[in-house]
């Protein structure tokens, strides 16, 4: 074989690598912007502990359960650095139903009694996620804290119910606090992850649980406490 020909086909072969390498890129991560969160749990206001309250009004109604309560969130990301911050709106409706009792205390009325709640919170977040994507450590801790206002309204049967001429419903200003940790779910199926931001602009996906302190009671104010101490489960996921 001449040395032309030799040299043609290795010029051939450096001219083909580049092409082949570019087949294979595995796509990577596009930017993170935000999250959108979705999560639900038990909800139980301390109604009971309103001060200057004289008996157990909710446990009476509605007994010892929780009410379920389920929340969207949207989150905006500010910083990305050594973690990750930025300010959160979230959206939540609960409710809880009971037999009604007649107003002369006679017995159970054929309607039922509602009590309904729409948490609505502003809040400023953390979450330590630098170990997560720096050195694969797949659990993210995380806190928030936040500005609270929920709409409350109680139903008897369709309408909405007239206490001694008072119409019962409202709502209440308050904070909450909230602690977290996430499962980064990306270590399971990494292939899959990256499919999944390529294709859907999902950056990561989490599986959480998280624990909030909640005063919602117009800051120490008289009347209905909306105020809980919560644990709550979802899935978040960067974008």
């Amino acid at each position: 074989m001449s040395s032309t020909a030799v040299g043609l086909g290795v010029a051939a072969l450096l001219l083909a690598v580049p092409a082949v390498a570019q087949e294979v890129t595995i796509p990577t991560r596009s930017p993170r912007t935000g999250a959108i969160i979705f999560r639900g749990g038990g909800y139980k206001p301390r109604i009971d502990y309103e001060k200057d309250l004289k008996g157990t009004p909710y446990k009476d109604t509605f007994g010892d359960a929780s009410l379920l309560l389920v929340e969207l969130e949207l989150q905006r990301f500010f910083y990305q650095g050594i973690g990750t911050a930025g300010l959160g709106l979230s959206a939540g409706y609960g409710e809880k139903y009971a037999n009604a009792v007649l107003a002369d205390g006679g017995g159970v009325a054929a309607d039922k009694a509602a009590l309904k709640v729409v948490p609505l919170q502003l809040n400023a977040f953390y979450k330590f996620d630098y170990a997560a994507f720096k050195w694969g450590v797949p659990l993210v801790p995380y806190g928030k804290l936040g500005l609270v206002y929920s709409p409350w309204w109680m139903t008897k049967g369709s309408s909405t119910e007239v206490v001694d001429g008072i119409t019962a419903k409202g709502g209440k200003w308050g904070y909450a606090a909230t602690l977290g940790v996430s499962f980064l779910l990306d270590v399971l199926e990494p292939r899959f992850a990256r499919d999944f931001d390529s294709d859907l602009g999902v950056n990561h996906s989490y599986l959480f649980a998280e624990y909030t302190y909640a005063e919602v009671n117009n800051f120490g104010g008289d009347g209905l406490n909306l105020g809980s101490r919560r644990w709550m489960f979802g899935l978040a996921l960067d974008y």
